[in-house]
């Protein structure tokens, strides 16, 4: 007898009203994938983005296609040839809809291929492993791309390197300052408000500058003493004389994001070729498997030393919502939510 699972599906791009409650039948791992009972799912910018169809890489399946690409459960069935992971398993999932229109995570089952589900130490929830993914993943990539970095962030690995964090109050820069620091780096933040100010400090920045201040180069300046090694950037555009004004002599830009306010970017060629600056453009979607690997090496030993915290008190407020409220769960990234929002798909794991 087939048995069915809720799930959350839509069938066209559009607005968070696409997404339904559905019921689906559950199915077995093929070679080389695993099935995953979904405890949490989490909600990251390029979940909203693709169901409306803006970062879309297909058009929608025509088995309609289930959003999220974070989340954390338990694995309850192997597939053939799968090693290294076993039935009980607590992991956390990275990319599990990337090009993969059933596997997102908002519903009660997954099943994703082994090498995008990873152990979940026993001393973190499953909320802390469905807030890594995306944001995590991202960070280490954005902080492992400069002349001479480690392929693996560890405590040290970063010592008498400067980072600076744009938008130190979001979820890729909360695991940004978090890593960093870890890695032994100094690191300064730049927010817009006394509030994401705060968030940033509890996320264990060094030093946080407003950067709607008419001095906040000098201030990032004074900060890291020197200027940037590396910048972790989610407004290229908009930040771009900012970060040529503190930028090291050959500094790396990572650029994982271009908020909509700063419109395309625009170089000044010469300027930038004085530093010998170098920009790095991350879409985790795209970074080769050996980094993947290492990042998500480097995310669980960070997690297990206690470095990758989550909630408010380390700086991300964390929005939990029911499965049946994924919409109103989108809804809230989309409008700017500040912190991690969740979907509590099954209770009492």
């Amino acid at each position: 007898m087939s048995e069915n699972y809720r799930a959350i599906v839509y069938t066209e791009f559009g607005e968070a009203s696409v997404l339904n409650v559905t019921e689906r039948e559950l199915v077995e791992p093929g070679p080389g994938e695993v099935r995953v009972r979904v405890a949490v799912s989490g909600v990251n910018p390029t979940d909203w983005k693709t169901r409306t169809g803006a970062t879309a890489m297909a058009p929608v399946s025509a088995e309609g296609q289930v959003p999220n690409q974070d989340g954390a459960g338990v694995i309850d069935a192997v597939g053939p040839g799968v090693s290294g992971l076993a039935v009980g398993d607590r992991v956390w999932l990275v990319m599990a809809a990337y090009q993969r229109p059933g596997s997102g995570t908002a519903q009660e089952f997954t099943v994703v291929p082994a090498d995008r589900v990873v152990p979940l130490p026993d001393t973190a929830s499953f909320e802390a492993g469905a807030s890594l993914g995306v944001p995590a993943m991202t960070a280490h990539r954005a902080l492992t791309v400069h002349e001479g970095a480690p392929a693996r962030l560890a405590p040290g690995a970063l010592a008498g390197r400067n980072v600076l964090v744009a938008g130190g109050a979001g979820a890729v820069g909360n695991a940004a300052i978090q890593l960093a620091v870890w890695a032994g780096a100094t690191v300064a933040a730049t927010v817009s408000s006394p509030e994401k100010a705060e968030l940033a400090r509890r996320a264990g920045a060094h030093h946080v500058v407003n950067y709607r201040d008419a001095d906040a180069a000098e201030q990032v300046r004074a900060a890291l003493p020197g200027g940037a090694d590396v910048i972790v950037e989610v407004a290229a555009a908009h930040n771009a004389e900012l970060n040529l004004a503190v930028l090291r002599s050959g500094g790396t830009i990572a650029v994982y994001a271009n908020d909509s306010s700063g419109g395309p970017l625009s170089l000044d060629v010469r300027r930038h070729m004085v530093l010998n600056v170098r920009y790095q453009f991350v879409l985790l979607y795209t970074v080769p498997p050996p980094a993947l690997a290492e990042g998500a090496a480097a995310v669980n030993a960070a997690l297990a030393d206690g470095a990758l915290r989550f909630g408010a008190e380390a700086g991300l407020p964390l929005h939990e919502y029911p499965l049946d409220e994924t919409a109103a769960a989108h809804a809230a990234v989309e409008n700017g939510a500040v912190g991690k929002v969740l979907i509590r798909v099954a209770g009492g794991m």
